[in-house]
């Protein structure tokens, strides 16, 4: 009888361990899976990343020629030439040609 008791044991061992190698199995598809989809994560962060920091200096650029257009506002040149074309005013004493088209 104490044979009996022994293989029954022995028996039952080996099943827990199958269980706890399934459970492990398990586990181990569960990170797998899961690392991948964070690698994908991370891929398309870069990506948007580096589409923000292009749209960054886009950005930057532009504010440049924005103070350099401010500027250019302020000058006396600028001033005649709105003048000129959108008012139509000449200096004293000019004399403005213009085509019959």
């Amino acid at each position: 009888m104490a044979r009996r008791v022994a293989y029954r044991k022995k028996r039952q061992n080996r099943f827990g361990m199958f269980l706890v190698t399934i459970a492990m199995l398990m586990m181990l598809i569960v990170v797998a899976v899961s690392s991948v989809e964070l690698r994908e994560k991370k891929a398309a962060y870069q990506q948007k990343e580096l589409a923000l920091k292009e749209q960054i200096e886009a950005e930057e650029e532009r504010a440049l020629e924005i103070e350099e257009y401010e500027k250019y506002t302020q000058t006396k040149k600028y001033i005649e030439e709105v003048a000129r074309d959108k008012l139509g005013l000449v200096y004293e004493g000019e004399i403005l040609f213009k085509d019959e088209n």
